[in-house]
């Protein structure tokens, strides 16, 4: 777009969320387990942007919902009629009774006659009335539990029915699930801090902005003055606050700055809406298994019970340790205690797997891991001042806290800069 880019980066590692972090000396994975679908349109064009061959690093699979006993929802490899595949993969569906496939399929036309849309107050339990409730227990809520990081009774159902309309509907394959073959920073990140030093940006990491001030009281949009933790200033035209809601609501609430009544108020509103949030855990345990035992198991398997949602498998980390395969149980809405929490997975794993020798390496918890998308939630705009932006997947958006949130919510804030 023309503009000389300065990303100033806190960690040492780019990535944010979706980050490699060294699990022991010879294993590096990521700070959670990710995953994209084929509907995330603009992660994928951001990758191809900065040099990354998605289908060679993204293991690419119809989406499959089911339980380890078969029973629920799996979609069919993708055709050029995506409405098709869904009322195939309804009638296809085991586990359900026809009274539950026809509710399911009286409730999705609905939601078509309505263009997707519904009150903005409405929850997914409400829109999701006359739904058979074996269909809301083995494909609603887990659908929830893993897009939204809630449950349907606290979970935005226009976000979801937009979800559900991208990925279900609007294109071929966009409810494939795409699971990387190497860590998350080799994905994106990393690939993007090279692609911007290669155009000339200066690229700091390990480095904090402290301090945010703009250049002329009154005019906020004449620049900006950024003071960083080695006690040097930066002035530019304008700044991008691509970081956590709390560590933006930091940068603001320093400001010395004495503005305008109407740009104070925006200001102050913007603050209180970023404190409002509430924030759900992700729990991640990373776990070697037998590779006989593991050899079954799919690149990504649902559970029905708890703490996790889904394992997922590794093989290409086998060579790392010897005869083992490296799994990744995911627990959305995780609540229990580090060793409670794992000795329910090691028990969920032998009930469900049959897995009865896994040995543990590391569970991460990603305490602010999403903002609870609830009906009544309302998400910071990405306009803060003039010449002041935010971008995130908490912002003001269509999409829930996922990397395709973040990635729009970013394009959007850049392309504001310049209307």
């Amino acid at each position: 777009m023309g503009w000389h880019v300065s990303l100033i980066e806190a960690a040492r590692q780019p990535g944010g969320r979706a980050r490699s972090v060294a699990l022991t000396d010879t294993l590096t994975m990521d700070n959670g387990q990710h995953i994209l679908i084929g509907a995330y349109t603009r992660c994928l064009q951001l990758m191809q942007q900065v040099g990354v061959d998605a289908a060679q690093l993204l293991h690419r699979a119809p989406l499959d919902l089911r339980s380890p006993d078969r029973h629920g929802l799996r979609m069919p490899p993708a055709s050029a009629l995506p409405a098709w595949d869904v009322l195939r993969a309804i009638w296809q569906a085991k586990g359900w009774s026809p009274s539950a496939r026809l509710s399911l399929l009286r409730v999705a036309a609905r939601w078509q006659r309505q263009g997707y849309r519904c009150d903005s107050g409405a929850t997914v339990l409400q829109v999701c009335q006359g739904l058979h409730a074996d269909i809301l227990r083995t494909l609603i809520t887990p659908l929830c539990v893993s897009a939204f990081n809630s449950l349907p009774e606290h979970t935005s159902g226009q976000v979801f029915l937009r979800v559900i309309h991208d990925a279900l509907m609007a294109q071929r394959g966009g409810s494939d699930a795409l699971v990387a073959r190497v860590p998350l920073g080799q994905l994106l990140p990393e690939p993007a801090v090279h692609w911007l030093q290669a155009q000339g940006a200066n690229v700091r990491l390990a480095c904090r902005v402290q301090g945010l001030e703009p250049l002329r009281a009154s005019s906020p949009n004449a620049g900006w003055q950024l003071q960083l933790d080695d006690g040097s200033l930066l002035q530019v035209d304008r700044v991008i606050l691509a970081t956590p809601a709390t560590e933006a609501a930091r940068l603001l609430q320093g400001m010395q700055t004495h503005l305008c009544e109407v740009q104070h108020k925006r200001y102050q509103r913007w603050i209180r809406l970023a404190h409002s949030l509430r924030w759900m855990p992700i729990a991640t345990t990373y776990a070697w298994c037998a590779l006989d035992d593991a050899a079954r198991l799919p690149r990504m398997q649902a559970l029905a019970g708890g703490p996790a949602q889904f394992v997922f498998s590794h093989p290409e980390q086998d060579g790392v340790q010897p005869g083992q395969r490296l799994l990744a149980f995911v627990a959305s809405c995780s609540e229990l205690p580090r060793e409670a929490h794992e000795q329910a997975l090691l028990e969920q794993a032998r009930a469900e797997l049959g897995l009865s020798l896994l040995t543990l390496i590391r569970t991460l918890v990603d305490k602010r891991a999403t903002f609870v998308c609830s009906a009544d939630v309302q998400r910071p705009p990405m306009q803060i001042l003039p010449g002041l932006r935010a971008c995130g997947d908490y912002v003001e958006g269509d999409y829930p806290a996922t990397l395709e949130g973040a990635v729009r919510s970013g394009l959007l804030a850049a392309q504001s800069l310049s209307a």
